[in-house]
């Protein structure tokens, strides 16, 4: 009994010792890493007095403060920043659905602006401004140096007013000049329209308006189709889609989805995790889905495109994503104002990592550049298409098909051809309708 209370006191002591041992230099480095940190506080002090004192001009407190706060979250990746009280109410009306500018989403490239992609239907759009652009002066001055934020803040300007932009693009030898008219954007979340026998969902932004635009667009579509049965399939179009909410994209992804993840974010603190699943129905009911993607597609484009292509629910075809895979939460901070700071990636089902990454295609199509169409005269065309038909004394076929089944095949054909005709202006376009039609002529004959 004596050895053994001299053992448990032992193991006691060695276990107090070894406490001690480790405990004392964790506590050391903290008080260490404390005092540094407030000598570097010190630090900004001293030289946030000197300025106020001894710059050649009077300077706002306000702004330098500002600037610092502002320098401190750019400085870790080109997504945190801070919101001024202005910049957080424009915000706030953007994800609402309209707002004033150029209709251009930008980031921050090795220290140039390039652009994510132009909205649809917006004075960018317009202009011709695409997907990789950078943008590297505003009005003759130069944007290398500034951050993101001041890059913007010499974007915007009054409804009406003219802007120039000086641009590189690749594949362009010198830099050239861009006029855009500002204009107040009014976005429609998604355009939906019959493309042959499918039915094309162009989605441009994720807003509020962006699930229930999808759903009353594709049923008005189906309706005017005739019926689910007489649609081949959905084309999801989300080509230079910037993203945009969070919950948004996970109500699109859960449209086309019955069950399973959707998307998952990871933080710094595991705790912080979370993971967004599917609810049973599906707006389709089953129909094939073709989604479109490109370098423009970013964030939670990438989520649906990603959703979808691991559960095997959509062929992605097109070209890779952007691959901005990081989560900002917006808090508000005291003077009205908000800090957008990085918090967490995503993570797609299958537990890929967005981020740098991209959605790769399951099937890679390069949209072509335009090309000036060549007229074509109406005996060359006649000539070029040449067939049975048009050979002297060929056998007939008009007792073998009623007149019902002849406008059946004619309207098949003359959607073919429009399909077709979309090829020139369109290609990406063209080519997911044609997987459209190759996955629903292997259907199932009962479905």
């Amino acid at each position: 009994m004596k050895k053994f209370l001299m053992a448990a006191t032992l193991g006691t002591a060695t276990s107090i010792l070894v406490t001690t041992q480790f405990a004392g230099p964790l506590i050391a480095q903290e008080a260490e890493k404390k005092s540094t940190v407030y000598e570097q506080l010190d630090l900004f002090g001293d030289i946030f007095e000197r300025i106020r004192a001894q710059y050649v001009e009077d300077v706002d407190e306000a702004d330098l403060i500002e600037a610092a706060i502002n320098g401190m979250l750019t400085s870790l990746d080109p997504h945190s920043s801070y919101l001024p009280p202005k910049d957080f109410d424009d915000m706030r009306t953007q994800t609402s659905g309209e707002f004033g500018g150029l209709g251009i989403e930008v980031t921050q490239e090795d220290g140039y602006v390039k652009v994510v992609s132009p909205m649809d239907g917006t004075p960018a759009d317009e202009a011709g401004m695409e997907s990789g652009d950078f943008i590297t002066s505003v009005d003759g001055t130069s944007l290398l140096g500034l951050t993101l934020e001041d890059a913007v803040e010499m974007m915007r300007g009054p409804v009406g007013s003219e802007i120039l932009l000086t641009v590189v693009r690749e594949g362009v030898d010198e830099p050239f000049e861009v006029s855009i008219v500002r204009d107040t954007i009014k976005l429609t979340a998604v355009r939906s329209r019959i493309e042959g026998d499918s039915v094309v969902l162009r989605v441009t932004t994720f807003n509020r308006q962006t699930f229930p635009n999808l759903k009353e667009g594709l049923a008005e579509q189906i309706k005017e189709a005739g019926g689910e049965d007489k649609i081949n399939g959905i084309v999801l179009d989300l080509r230079n889609n910037p993203g945009g909410l969070l919950t948004q994209a996970i109500a699109v992804s859960d449209a086309f989805l019955d069950k399973g993840e959707i998307v998952s974010t990871r933080g710094r603190n595991p705790r912080d995790s979370e993971r967004y699943n599917a609810t049973e129905g599906d707006l389709s009911n089953g129909k094939p889905i073709v989604v479109l993607i490109n370098g423009g597609s970013a964030s939670a484009s990438e989520i649906v495109a990603g959703a979808l292509q691991d559960h095997r629910r959509a062929v992605v075809v097109g070209e890779k994503s952007f691959g901005k895979g990081s989560v900002q939460t917006v808090v508000p901070v005291r003077g009205d104002g908000a800090m957008r700071l990085t918090t967490s990636r995503y993570y797609t089902p299958s537990g890929r990592s967005i981020q740098a990454l991209g959605v790769s295609p399951d099937i890679i199509v390069v949209q072509p550049p335009r090309q000036p169409a060549e007229e074509e005269t109406e005996e060359e065309t006649k000539r070029n298409s040449r067939s049975e038909a048009d050979l002297r004394g060929s056998l007939s076929n008009n007792d073998s098909i009623s007149e019902d089944e002849r406008t059946l095949l004619e309207a098949e054909r003359t959607k073919a051809e429009e399909v077709a005709k979309l090829r020139k202006q369109d290609y990406q376009l063209a080519y997911a309708l044609d997987v459209l039609k190759g996955l629903s002529a292997l259907a199932p004959a009962d479905k």
